[in-house]
């Protein structure tokens, strides 16, 4: 589904677009936001799931309700991964719970659309750190060295630079904290309905990978989600075996399913879901659902988001946000909740280069002239006044 041929694309060169995009952020940024704070010692990892994406949908009934047919909701479900596990993991009620204790590294990944235009964010932390007594050793180590690459990125992922300068950004920041990035995890361009358009970030790439993947320029009014994993270990991520329970439909792909459950499961996601990626948690019947998603995931109906592990002892941190690149600069719409001053590692980055990019200053040149004219459009779309500081960017 590329949208080279397709005239009618919508970009963030369109106010009300950029509005849509903040909209989803907002309810983002605050759905992360309410699971970290009941993310404490001795909560289950399902009801933490079932926190994120219920107060998505709570909160995405509130906007746009005059505009009945817009698709909006949960552009991908709450996931919680502990420790060494990498990604993905987003229990089903029949599943074995995890019960979270004080010194475990969490990593909450989410997303929100309006209409299709997705915010995505990932953050980490440690549960039971305090101020007064932050943490050392190889977690403080991880999560600083995946809060810098993150930091790092912001300041690069913006018009005329390259997608492999950020990757080797990365694993320079990484093994100064004696780290590894998550070997060839993607970082996606976002297109309305698409959470993985053509253009990619490849982290720590095989040299086979380094030659297959695709050299890219960021370009103004392209929109990316940045997705930073940073490993004590190796970086080498394996599936276990564990369950999948994470899909999405993929739209280039046809076949007449040949079970009744099957097709009725396939429609519910057609309908409900479309392109965006679900979890088998959200159907009533979730023993229908993880009957009828075998012959569709065999047959490519659907792709599965596997739940993946870095080796039992490693720790794995993620970062990820969605950045506009907006002709004043990048602006960055969901963020993580990172506090420095919980972490102290005994590394630093020392590469002066990229000493001299981190502290530099990643805020925007604001365009004041065009704050009126852009509320105004805004208002009348949305039947929502926008406040000073949206329309100035």
């Amino acid at each position: 589904m590329s949208g080279d041929d397709d005239p009618q694309e919508q970009t963030i060169a369109d106010d009300l677009v950029v509005t849509k995009y903040k909209m989803g952020a907002e309810i983002a940024n605050q759905a992360l936001k309410s699971v970290v704070q009941a993310a404490t010692a001795g909560i289950s990892v399902l009801s933490l799931c079932q926190t994120g994406d219920a107060f998505i949908m709570t909160e995405i009934g509130k906007v746009f309700k005059k505009e009945k047919d817009m698709k909006k909701g949960i552009a991908f479900p709450t996931s919680v991964s502990v420790n060494n596990c990498v990604c993905h993991h987003s229990p089903l009620k029949s599943d074995p719970d995890i019960t979270l204790k004080d010194g475990d590294l969490v990593k909450i990944d989410l997303g929100v659309h309006v209409d299709g235009f997705i915010s995505n964010v990932a953050h980490s932390f440690v549960v039971g750190v305090t101020k007064e007594a932050p943490l050392t050793g190889r977690k403080a180590d991880v999560l600083k060295a995946a809060h810098l690459c993150a930091e790092a990125a912001l300041r690069l992922v913006k018009p005329g630079n390259q997608n492999t300068q950020v990757t080797e950004a990365w694993n320079k920041i990484a093994k100064s904290f004696k780290c590894s990035p998550i070997e060839g995890m993607l970082s996606h361009q976002l297109k309305q309905h698409v959470i993985d358009g053509e253009k990619t970030i490849i982290q720590n790439p095989t040299d086979q990978q380094r030659k297959d993947h695709e050299k890219a320029e960021f370009e103004v009014h392209e929109v990316y989600a940045v997705d930073v994993l940073i490993s004590t270990g190796e970086g080498k991520a394996k599936d276990v075996g564990q369950r999948t329970t994470i899909y999405k439909r993929d739209p280039d792909k046809q076949y007449g399913l040949k079970m009744k459950t099957s097709r009725m499961f396939f429609s519910e996601v057609e309908r409900r879901f479309d392109t965006m990626p679900f979890t088998l948690r959200a159907f009533e019947d979730e023993g229908k659902a993880r009957l009828g998603v075998v012959e569709c995931a065999k047959h490519e109906l659907l792709q599965p988001f596997n739940v993946l592990h870095e080796k039992e002892g490693e720790f794995v941190a993620q970062f990820k946000f969605t950045v506009l690149l907006m002709v004043n600069g990048p602006l960055r719409i969901t963020n993580g909740l990172y506090e420095p001053e919980l972490y102290k590692s005994e590394h630093e980055v020392e590469d002066p280069e990229l000493k001299a990019l981190l502290q530099s200053s990643a805020s925007r040149k604001t365009q004041k002239k065009k704050k009126k004219k852009a509320s105004k459009t805004v208002e009348s779309a949305t039947g929502q006044p926008m406040d000073e500081t949206e329309a100035a960017e």
